[in-house]
């Protein structure tokens, strides 16, 4: 195993950092710089130390440019008469009966769109050529707008990418230009997904690539530096620096990536997850593995590259609660961040976050936040508690617990997406919470959700820092087929795998590895003849049989129709070097008094308890904890509610019984 290994997780309070030295793994927390988020990164690492480093990041760099709308100044070019699919998009409505509705606006405004000669049938057969004088001429247009970087989608170009690597060779040689084909980002036909998907990773590709770089100088002697994709692998620095809209989502794929080791050391393969950071909650599922869409989303653009389907909502520890037009008290999703923070930070903050009513009613301890490190306020918050109340005319108290109950309702309804509406049963799986703020809400969410099982893990606050040194270095490819299952034989399906094969294992060598270190999955998209979405089954000679049993499962029932080969899908997995899970020799009693802190007065519902404070790092297998309790430590507080039983397990990871016995 490498000297050290760093996983660096960026969020939008706390930049996170999990190091392996080959010995036991350490973990540290640094307020993020959301000015620059570069500063924060760089703090951490030069607070470890060391050179020759593999650090692994998840980055918010290209997920930031998208929904703040900063990314590059980009052009699209297309065939003429498509320029405006960009805008144009689908028929669906989000909010189907709100008269209000408008779609986002395109990121590339109609007079940065260029059509252009030349055209490809759905086969790849050339029906017209292109005019190189003509893409001459527009790259010099290109340069006089001060376009900053281009997005290239031609009609067909996944079933034929010699017109887009020829547009794409022109602009480079002329402008100089960051250029990002269709038929490199996502080789599939559905012609505004595609083009969707290149013209974000135009977007934010530039940023990103700024960004890494300026990390990369600025790293020790012989560190190398890999990005977390939202398909929870990890790709080359380079590779990020050209396609960023693979690490949309990067971050909270970390989480996940630690979710579904964690499950398997613990042999639980049913789990929600529930990370809930300083400015949003993610939430996902995993049913023996985590749940990948091609279908995703962000900001209303379809984002076609695989990923991690997570779910996420503006509900943190910085929400800011506020008071709307009708004078209803809202939570969310307007976060504080990481400046000013919550009032309690003491950085001038004056709006009440989630953070400041757990704090006012002594669920969150002043003197433990990040270890005693990081000192918090109450003082500070009482007056504009005060205040608050006074508006909407209640007692402090109530406001407090008020801001609390909306943030569970607003989180509860996010997990209720991923399970309920899906067909799931929440009883049916583990709860398993992270995130800095998620211990101090989780077994509330649970007895809500009729959910039996919380399992705090250790470090909870660092759990998707976590990921990045687990995750597998993952490449996706994909082919689109649309032939009818009798129109194609597997061999021929066989061979077209074995192209793709080809791709990746040249790719795998290139960034150093070797033949006997890459492992393949294979899968198709199928559907039956007429209908609009695939379902993806594992790529096997009988494969129509295997469609036809997924459908059935899926949609109840089995159709007479024809069935169609939609695309052919290939992962490309070289497996890491995994850091153990630290556990205890030997398991103690189940007095956990060798923990105990004392005692503090806390406020759960209506009434004020007298509860237990336990130093979590204290904390021996086989102890039990029984509510009301708080456990301090040093990325997080676990509140553990009357009726609510916690076990330590061998691996210290909190087990709580959501209602005991």
């Amino acid at each position: 195993m490498e000297t050290m290994i760093i996983g660096v997780d960026t969020g939008g309070t706390f930049t996170d950092f999990v190091y392996y030295d080959g010995k036991e793994v350490k973990v540290l927390k640094v307020p993020s710089t959301p000015k620059n988020p570069a500063l924060a990164v760089l703090e951490g690492l030069k607070a470890i130390g060391g050179s020759g480093r593999r650090i692994i990041h998840g980055s918010t760099v290209a997920t930031n440019a998208l929904l703040e709308r900063k990314g590059a100044k980009v052009a699209l070019v297309t065939n003429r008469g498509f320029e405006d699919v960009i805008e144009i998009g689908r028929q669906n409505r989000t909010r189907l009966y709100d008269l209000h509705y408008r779609k986002p606006q395109p990121l590339v405004p109609r007079d940065h769109r260029f059509g252009i000669k030349g055209r490809l049938s759905y086969r790849g057969q050339e029906l017209e050529p292109l005019d190189e004088e003509e893409i001459k001429n527009l790259a010099k247009l290109l340069k006089e707008k001060g376009i900053e970087s281009v997005a290239v989608c031609l009609l067909h170009s996944y079933a034929n990418t010699s017109h887009e690597e020829k547009v794409g060779k022109i602009l480079t040689e002329e402008t100089g230009l960051f250029v990002s084909l269709s038929s490199s980002v996502v080789r599939e036909f559905r012609e505004y997904e595609r083009m969707s998907t290149t013209v974000i990773n135009a977007y934010v590709s530039p940023k990103m690539a700024t960004y890494i770089t300026h990390l990369e100088e600025s790293l020790a002697e012989g560190d190398t530096l890999q990005i977390m994709q939202s398909n929870g692998g990890l790709i080359t620095s380079e590779r990020a620096k050209r396609e960023a809209v693979r690490t949309i989502l990067s971050g909270p794929a970390g989480g996940i990536v630690s979710a579904l080791h964690l499950g398997k050391v613990l042999g639980v393969e049913r789990i929600i997850t529930f990370d809930m950071g300083g400015t949003s909650t993610d939430v996902a599922l995993i049913d023996r593995s985590p749940v990948v869409t091609t279908e995703g989303s962000v900001e209303g653009f379809p984002v076609k590259i695989p990923m991690i389907d997570i779910h996420t909502i503006g509900a943190g520890g910085g929400s800011i609660a506020w008071i709307d037009e009708g004078g209803i008290l809202r939570v969310g999703p307007q976060s504080a961040g990481a400046d000013p923070g919550p009032i309690c930070y003491g950085r001038g903050g004056k709006d009440v976050t989630v953070t400041d009513a757990n704090l006012f009613l002594g669920r969150l301890l002043e003197d433990h936040f990040l270890g005693g490190k990081f000192k918090l306020y109450p003082e500070k918050v009482k007056p504009y508690i005060r205040d608050l109340a006074r508006r909407l005319g209640v007692g402090e108290r109530d406001l407090a617990l008020a801001v609390l109950s909306i943030a569970n309702s607003n989180m509860e309804r996010a997990i209720r997406r991923v399970s309920v509406q899906r067909g799931y049963n929440p009883a049916d799986f583990y709860l398993l919470t992270y995130g800095g703020a998620g211990g101090l809400h989780a077994v509330y969410l649970a007895r809500s959700l009729g959910i039996p099982k919380v399992i705090v893990p250790q470090n909870p606050g660092l759990f998707s820092a976590v990921g990045m040194i687990l995750a597998d270095r993952v490449r996706d490819y994909s082919r689109s087929v649309l032939l009818r299952a009798d129109k194609i034989s597997f061999q021929e399906l066989k061979e077209i795998l074995g192209d793709m094969k080809r791709c990746a294992l040249e790719e795998a060598l290139e960034e150093g590895f070797s033949e006997g270190e890459v492992l393949f999955e294979s899968s198709l998209d199928l559907r039956y003849v007429g209908q609009s979405y695939e379902l993806t089954v594992p790529f096997c000679e009988d494969f129509v049989a295997e469609f036809e049993k997924t459908h059935e499962r899926v949609y109840g029932y089995r159709h007479t129709r024809e069935v169609e080969v939609v695309n052919l899908r290939l992962k490309a997995i070289v497996p890491s070097k995994k850091p153990p899970l630290p556990e205890f020799e030997a398991k103690a009693d189940e007095n956990p008094s060798q923990a105990l802190i004392g005692d503090r007065r806390v406020i759960l519902e209506e009434d004020e308890l007298k509860a237990r404070v336990y130093d979590r790092d204290k904390l021996l297998w086989g102890n039990i904890i029984r509510g009301p309790a708080v456990v301090v430590e040093y990325s997080s507080t676990t509140l553990i509610p009357p009726g609510a039983k916690a076990v330590v397990d061998r691996y210290g990871n909190l087990m709580i019984e959501v209602w005991e016995g």
